[in-house]
C-alpha cells in the first residue's frame, strides 16, 4: 500500500459520482475507506479507489450493486474465475420469441432473467438491450409497434410479480414520469429493484402532471423523489425547480433518463446514469433519515 491517502470528496470527483453515492456504498456494502489516523475522517487509499472503480464498472455492465461489491471485494486474482455473465443468448431468445409475437414465451424469458440474475442485471443486462433494438427498428421503419406493446407489458407484469415488503415498512422514496412522458418500465424496474432488496416505494406511473406530483409530495412527505424523462419533449426543468421550492422538499430530488437537459438541471439534484446508480442515490437517503 503506498501513502497516498484520498478524502470522499475527492473520490467521489474521480468516480465522478455524489459523495452520498460513496457513503452508501460503506454503509450497505462494506466499500468504505480503510485507512484510518487517529484524530482524522477515514481516508481512501489508490487500493480502495481500485475496488471502487470495478464495482462501479460492474454495476454499469448491469451487475447488481451487492454482487458488484462482493466482486470487488476479492483479491485480485480471483476475478478471473468468475465473469460477469454473458447475457447474449437471453437477449437472442427474448427478441426471437418477441418478433414471433409468442407472448408466454416472451413472459418466461423475461422471468427466468430476473430470477436467475436480479432485477438490475435483467434489465440492463437483457431487457433494456431488447426494447432499445425493437425501438431502432421502429425508428428505421415504423414497424414492430405491436412487438413493442406485447413485450412492454410482459416486462411490466414480471416486475410487477417481484414480491414487495410486508405491510409496515414506511415508504420513504416516490417515482414518478415526468409530464406528459410515457414511458414508465423504467420506474418499474427501480420499484421492483428497491423491492427486492426490501426498500418499498410508491410510483405514481406516467405522465404525471407538476401539480399532481407536488400534491402527493406535500401528502406523503417522501425523503427521496426520482423523476424520470425518456425524450427531450419532457424533461421541463421546471419540474424539478418546482420540487426544490417546496417548503418541505425531498432530502434528495433524481433526475433520471435521456429526456433532462443536464446542462438546465438545476443545483442540487442528482442525475443518476444507471439503474444502480439510482438505487444507490434513492437508499442514500435511507440512511440519512434513520441517522
Amino acid at each position: 500500500m503506498n501513502g497516498a491517502a484520498y478524502s470522499a470528496g475527492a473520490v467521489a470527483r474521480r468516480l465522478g459520482v455524489a459523495v452520498t453515492t460513496l457513503r452508501t456504498w460503506h454503509q450497505r456494502y462494506g466499500m468504505g475507506p480503510s485507512l484510518h489516523e487517529p484524530g482524522h475522517h477515514r481516508r481512501y487509499t489508490e487500493q480502495d479507489i481500485q475496488r471502487l472503480e470495478l464495482m462501479q464498472r460492474l454495476i454499469v455492465e448491469g451487475v447488481a450493486p451487492a454482487e458488484a461489491a462482493r466482486w470487488a471485494r476479492r483479491p485480485a486474482a480471483s476475478f478471473v474465475a468468475e465473469p460477469v455473465p454473458n447475457l447474449t443468448a437471453a437477449v437472442r431468445g427474448l427478441s426471437r420469441a418477441a418478433l414471433r409475437l409468442d407472448a408466454p414465451a416472451v413472459r418466461q424469458r423475461i422471468a427466468e432473467a430476473v430470477r436467475e440474475h436480479g432485477v438490475v442485471t435483467a434489465w440492463d443486462g437483457v431487457l433494456r438491450p431488447v426494447l432499445a433494438g425493437i425501438g431502432e427498428r421502429y425508428a428505421a421503419t415504423g414497424e414492430l409497434i405491436e412487438v413493442e406493446h406485447m413485450i412492454s407489458g410482459s416486462i411490466s407484469a414480471v416486475l410487477g410479480a417481484v414480491p414487495r415488503p410486508p405491510l409496515g415498512v414506511p415508504v420513504q422514496i416516490l417515482l414518478s414520469c415526468a409530464d406528459e412522458e410515457q414511458h414508465s418500465l423504467p420506474i418499474e424496474a427501480v420499484a421492483a429493484a428497491l423491492a427486492a432488496d426490501g426498500v418499498p416505494s410508491r410510483s405514481l406511473g406516467a405522465r404525471v402532471p407538476p401539480a399532481a406530483l407536488l400534491a402527493a409530495v406535500r401528502r406523503t412527505g417522501p425523503d427521496a423523489v426520482l423523476l424520470w424523462s425518456h425524450s427531450p419533449g419532457t424533461g421541463a426543468p421546471e419540474q424539478l425547480e418546482a420540487l426544490l421550492a417546496e417548503r418541505t422538499r425531498p432530502v434528495v430530488v433524481a433526475a433520471g433518463g435521456p429526456g433532462w437537459p443536464r446542462p438546465f438541471v438545476p443545483s442540487g439534484v442528482v442525475c443518476p446514469d444507471s439503474l444502480g446508480e439510482a438505487l444507490a442515490t434513492l437508499t442514500s437517503v435511507l440512511d440519512q433519515t434513520s441517522a
